[in-house]
């Protein structure tokens, strides 16, 4: 079910590095960008691929070496070498399920919160939390686009990027209810609490993807900058909300310093979600896209988070069971996502 087609990514490769050679190829630089994007991820992934053949020679001459000198002392070494070796093979496995047409995009997350106030708010925060943990462990830097701050405590919701090779392909796994059950740190009765948070991911789009906005359906809005990003953000109308009139669909950029660069990031946002609801629904009525992207947003709880009574995070849709909700909540959340991934191509989750 896994399958790495060595041969035909070498001779993509070829083909591409022979478009690049031709004359007046730079000169339309939407289109090199996108054929040099697609160069180095396929170099990249026959790196990947290199890499992991020489580390099985290297396991194979290791084990062959303690075969003819009957060393049992080298047990220990290569049993650490197959674990490690068989952990990359199956992230590279992994890999060969994100095909999607976005998948090698870098993401952009949003995190809102439910109803619950406080608790939902931090729920929020811990999430956030969660998801650059996981990103630092793939050295995926994440940039902050909007956050509004929770009254008390927490985030009422967040919108950031994760940059790098498949970050939604991964990440797209992660859509859904977030449910989480724990005694609360803000009741003073210490009772037990139960908070939902909504995430979001996107696809961050490198054009119009042949979506048609028109100007007269934006309504676009500048404000002063509240979140993170010093004294000089509160001092200039940069921010930028755009509210698309149509689906009533509005998004927020606050980070950058520019107007036009919070201008940009908005826009970019606004087409990822209108293209999430071209293709998720396939609906032409403007009116039946506003009522459908909503009821999908809330749809269902995709997995649950219990520190109390007992400690397990669980995902209602693949039904993969974790007891560590601390090891969870510092961003191995990797089997959640392979397994979810696997799903979706119809795999058994037991196949490794």
């Amino acid at each position: 079910m896994f399958h790495f087609d060595v041969a035909g990514a070498g001779k993509e490769i070829k083909e591409l590095e022979a478009q690049m050679s031709k004359p007046g190829f730079w000169d339309d630089p939407s289109k090199s960008q996108k054929v040099n994007k697609r160069l180095k991820h396929l170099k990249n992934k026959i790196g990947e691929y290199d890499e992991l053949d020489r580390e099985w020679e290297d396991l194979l001459a290791l084990v062959d070496l303690g075969l003819e000198e009957n060393e049992e002392s080298l047990e220990g070494e290569v049993k650490e070498y197959y674990d490690a070796f068989k952990e990359k093979l199956e992230g590279l496995r992994i890999k060969t399920l994100l095909g999607g047409k976005y998948d090698t995009n870098n993401a952009i997350v949003m995190l809102h919160s439910g109803a619950g106030g406080t608790e939902a708010q931090d729920w929020v925060e811990m999430l956030y939390r969660m998801y650059t943990k996981w990103a630092e462990k793939k050295e995926y830097p994440v940039e902050v686009l909007d956050e509004l701050p929770g009254e008390e405590a927490g985030i009422k919701s967040i919108t950031f990027r994760v940059t790098g090779d498949y970050a939604y392909g991964y990440l797209k796994a992660e859509k859904g209810v977030h449910r989480l059950v724990r005694i609360s740190p803000f009741d003073a009765a210490a009772r037990r609490h139960t908070s939902f948070a909504m995430v979001e991911v996107l696809p961050e789009l490198e054009d119009d993807e042949g979506l048609d906005i028109r100007p007269e359906d934006l309504r676009i809005d500048t404000y002063r900058s509240s979140g993170a990003g010093g004294q000089h953000v509160n001092k200039t109308e940069s921010a930028i909300r755009i509210t698309h009139l149509p689906t009533g669909i509005v998004v927020t950029c606050q980070n950058e310093r520019s107007q036009i660069s919070n201008r940009e990031t908005a826009m970019n946002m606004l087409k990822a979600k209108l293209l999430e609801i071209k293709e998720r629904e396939r609906l032409e009525k403007v009116s039946e896209i506003k009522g459908e992207y909503k009821e999908i947003g809330w749809g269902s709880q995709i997995r649950s988070y219990v520190f109390n009574p007992y400690s397990m995070v669980k995902d209602h849709r693949t039904g993969v069971e974790v007891g560590s909700t601390q090891k969870v909540m510092d961003g191995d959340i990797d089997v959640f996502i392979d397994a979810y991934l696997k799903m979706e191509k119809g795999i058994k989750l037991t196949e490794r």
